[in-house]
């Protein structure tokens, strides 16, 4: 037996897309707040970051990166807000 516990996410949930969550942290370190001329000191920007993923931002993502998420185990205790 393999062991294996399915999870089913929200149809929509990019909070909980790991490739989201990377995605949102190159857009913090190379976009918010600065200008780029023209596309290729952007493109160089997204790729340098990219590339220190695993020693300069290597503490940030750790925390950011995980698959730790809350659970709800019994959904009649959980509470749903309709908007």
């Amino acid at each position: 037996m393999l062991e294996i516990e399915l999870l089913y996410l929200p149809p929509y949930s990019p909070n909980l897309n790991l490739i989201e969550r990377l995605w949102k942290f190159v857009k913090k370190k190379c976009l918010y707040s600065k200008y780029y001329a023209n596309f290729d000191p952007f493109k160089q920007a997204i790729t340098d970051c990219l590339a220190h993923t695993h020693d300069i931002y290597k503490e940030e993502l750790a925390t950011l990166l995980t698959l730790n998420f809350q659970t709800f185990n019994d959904l009649e205790k959980v509470k749903f807000v309709t908007v």
